[in-house]
């Protein structure tokens, strides 16, 4: 039985009830633009669990509960309390000056908390962006605590609707996207890696996704927030998968966790 365990999480496969109560925390605090709703009220906006536009993380969140996980969100600086309770803990895109007039950097005590929550068997997922749009600089602090570094170097880039060929990636084969055979990802970073620190998804000679262990934990690199609503399939030519690939991501995740 546990020769059978552990061939399905290899392969990123989970079984019934297997993530029940397992808590995906994304942050608010590092990535926490607002703006005003219909009513003039200032809210909480851009890559947000419950937020069903285009730039809102709703479809992901519903892939997390389909697999048995549930979501929660962060807005205070990690901690080794309030980081207890997660199991898998996202950061995505921390705010530039351009996109917040107060932003919240990643600073020693932030990654003091993380790493020593990921070494006790957390997963922690960051993605990007390109530089242009994300705060790099501290992000990276924390990302070489991993052996990753993401470059101030746009890939992918797609100028309007009819270049989506120019954010495609064939990941046929891929043994993390098992489902899926294509994908679009426009406008990321790409990843420098060192140490134990391995691609998951190549384009071309450029690593787009990256991950390592660390201690009993996983840490995974994505060069672009990615898997918002706009392309999870909302607008894609059906070619693109990306449906697909996120709920093949989301098992693999969860697979991760101890």
């Amino acid at each position: 039985m546990k020769n059978a365990i552990m061939l399905v999480l290899s392969l990123g496969i989970l079984l019934p009830g297997f993530c029940q109560d397992k808590t995906v925390l994304l942050d608010s605090y590092f990535n926490n633009e607002y703006k005003k709703d219909a009513s003039g009220q200032m809210v909480s906006f851009h890559y947000k669990w419950d937020e069903t536009g285009d730039v809102g993380y709703s479809k992901l969140s519903d892939l997390f509960t389909k697999n048995g996980a549930k979501t929660a969100t962060l807005r205070e600086a990690p901690s080794r309390d309030n980081l207890e309770s997660a199991d898998l803990y996202i950061i995505v895109d921390p705010d530039t000056y351009k996109e917040n007039p107060n932003p919240v950097f990643i600073g020693k005590k932030d990654i003091k908390a993380i790493t020593k929550w990921v070494k006790k068997g957390g997963v922690l997922v960051m993605l990007a962006n390109d530089s242009a749009n994300t705060e790099l600089p501290h992000f990276n602090e924390l990302a070489a605590r991993f052996g990753m570094h993401f470059n101030d170097q746009m890939i992918n880039h797609v100028i309007n609707d009819q270049h989506f060929e120019d954010g495609g990636i064939s990941n046929s084969g891929n043994p993390v996207f098992l489902t899926s055979k294509k994908l679009f990802m426009k406008d990321a970073c790409s990843i420098s890696i060192t140490g134990a620190a391995y691609p998951v998804l190549k384009n071309k000679e450029d690593i787009i996704i990256a991950a390592t262990p660390y201690g009993k934990g996983t840490v995974v690199a994505i060069g672009d927030p990615w898997l918002y609503n706009e392309y999870v399939n909302g607008r894609l030519p059906k070619d693109f998968e990306n449906d697909k690939a996120a709920e093949d991501l989301v098992k693999w995740l969860l697979s991760k966790i101890p």
